[in-house]
């Protein structure tokens, strides 16, 4: 496969039995094959999208005493401000080329997994900045349901199997500023080569070259959405409770050319986890005499700590 394929969520919720089969087969059929897909049709209108950039660059645009203020200690970065270089891959010690922002799941005080999540930090200088991050948090959030309800039906679960396991899932709006290179750079590239840890990732900012994913020859094809696209891609997760079913795909963001070495590059991807007691057992429904059981069983709580360790955000 050389190029990513297009999707239409509109189809899925079109109310028409064959429209919504032909999404189901499209978007399951890409994740056996690549693992990403181009979608169109979510629930994210332009507007939000212009105003969350806007809120996103005057973060980044702070004095640096400003936005480390905003880097928590203690909590392996999972809200607030992340400095530059302080992520790396798995497999690699060096600094990734990039600082971010984490919003995180927003419950309710009587919800069990309210002493499991900190508090969402507020950048007291951009008053919209936390009201425009948690709107597109849900918007994605949404999407991603919606997704995750045809993979469901691709696999021959329930339609919505996935539901409660998310609702109130520790999923991560991450809006990420990839500054410009000034020098040249040693051993470090705006995002080495990676899995994502999660069910599945949407993300915002993929319409210029940058973002690679590496299909089953090992070669590197650039990932590039329209402007009314997301670019979705299976997680380790997802993978994993599938048994390797539905592909989690290495991708990388790779450094521009050196006449772009000036000028910053934003993306927002959307990380959507499950609650921490969803057991990632492979399904019953992906194990055959061709494809045993892969993996051990294990909690996504578990599975998390495991990778945030090895990239280098909390220590053992």
């Amino acid at each position: 496969m050389q190029k990513i394929p297009s999707v239409d969520l509109r189809d899925f919720l079109s109310g028409d039995p064959v429209r919504k089969q032909k999404f189901v087969n499209e978007i399951g059929n890409a994740y056996e094959e690549i693992g990403f897909v181009a979608l169109k049709g979510h629930f994210l209108d332009d507007q939000l999208v212009d105003e969350l950039y806007a809120q996103v660059r005057a973060f980044f645009e702070l004095p640096l005493e400003v936005k480390s203020s905003y880097e928590i200690p203690g909590i392996g970065g999972q809200r607030g401000y992340v400095s530059f270089g302080k992520e790396h891959a798995k497999g690699r010690s060096t600094g990734d080329l990039k600082e971010f922002w984490h919003f995180g799941q927003y419950v309710n005080d009587d919800s069990k997994y309210k002493g499991e999540y900190p508090d969402n930090v507020t950048v007291t200088e951009l008053p919209r900045f936390n009201v425009v991050g948690k709107e597109a948090y849900q918007m994605l959030e949404k999407t991603g349901q919606y997704v995750l309800r045809a993979l469901a039906l691709f696999i021959g679960l329930e339609e919505t199997y996935f539901d409660n396991y998310i609702l109130q899932g520790n999923s991560i709006l991450r809006p990420i500023h990839y500054p410009p290179i000034l020098e040249e750079p040693k051993d470090a590239i705006r995002a080495a080569a990676h899995g994502d840890i999660n069910l599945i990732t949407l993300l915002m900012g993929a319409q210029g070259k940058g973002l690679q994913v590496q299909n089953h020859e090992g070669t590197w094809i650039d990932a590039i959405a329209q402007p009314d696209e997301l670019m979705i891609n299976v997680g380790d997760m997802l993978s994993r409770h599938t048994n390797n079913k539905l592909k989690s795909t290495i991708h990388q963001v790779v450094n521009p050319p050196r006449e772009l070495w000036g000028t910053s590059r934003y993306s927002i991807p959307f990380f959507m986890h499950p609650v921490s007691d969803m057991p990632l057992n492979c399904l019953e429904k992906c194990i055959d005499a061709d494809h045993p059981k892969m993996h051990d069983d294990i909690t996504a709580g578990d599975f998390l700590n495991e990778r945030l360790v090895e990239l280098g955000l909390i220590k053992k």
